[in-house]
């Protein structure tokens, strides 16, 4: 899988053969078939993979309990470290899942429904703040788009590039990374 995911996000899905996933993983091509039946088996698997491991990090952000402004700020800090801290870890994964790939109509519906649950998640963290008025009743699934919009454009540029001359964006570690967004996301340009 791990091999998959690398010759998917750098090759392109369609310029990835079998052949060179067996190759690179030293297995025969016989065995590959053991376990996936396709190369878009073993792309949705992976798609598959990322999206359970995304939500299950956004799931943490889920309040149970009220709590300050402060606590707020720190848990969503938490999050979005937890968020690139995997993005990182899992960086083909992620790629194929942030940037596309040029597969089959069921990966590009895969990748939609992923990025989709995804703020969707969001939005439940956010409606969840509000029910313990730790946030102000607001467009719960307008805020989780433009959560999921800073988070992908974020993570897109940090992993992935391009940035523009003089940013510093690639050497920023991911609490740096954190607490730079949290406080855009609470407090936005005027940082107030």
């Amino acid at each position: 899988m791990a091999i998959s995911q690398q010759l998917f996000a750098s090759l392109g899905y369609h310029k990835t053969k079998i052949s060179d996933i067996v190759r690179e993983a030293g297995i025969a091509q016989g065995t590959f078939y053991w376990h996936f039946k396709s190369k878009e088996a073993i792309a949705l698997e992976i798609i598959e993979e990322g999206r359970n491991g995304l939500l299950e990090v956004v799931a943490h952000g889920h309040r149970k309990s009220p709590g300050t402004v402060q606590d707020v700020l720190n848990s969503s800090e938490r999050l979005f470290v937890e968020l690139f801290d995997f993005s990182q870890s899992n960086r083909y994964m992620m790629e194929m899942i942030f940037k596309g790939i040029d597969g089959e109509e069921s990966l590009k519906q895969a990748i939609i429904e992923t990025r989709l649950k995804v703020e969707e998640a969001f939005e439940n963290n956010i409606k969840r703040a509000m029910e313990l008025d730790m946030l102000p009743e607001r467009d719960p699934g307008l805020q989780a788009a433009l959560l999921m919009s800073l988070f992908e454009g974020i993570l897109s540029r940090w992993l992935f590039g391009p940035v523009s001359d003089g940013s510093n964006i690639r050497t920023r570690t991911t609490v740096e990374l954190s607490k730079e967004m949290v406080r855009f996301e609470f407090f936005g340009l005027l940082g107030t």
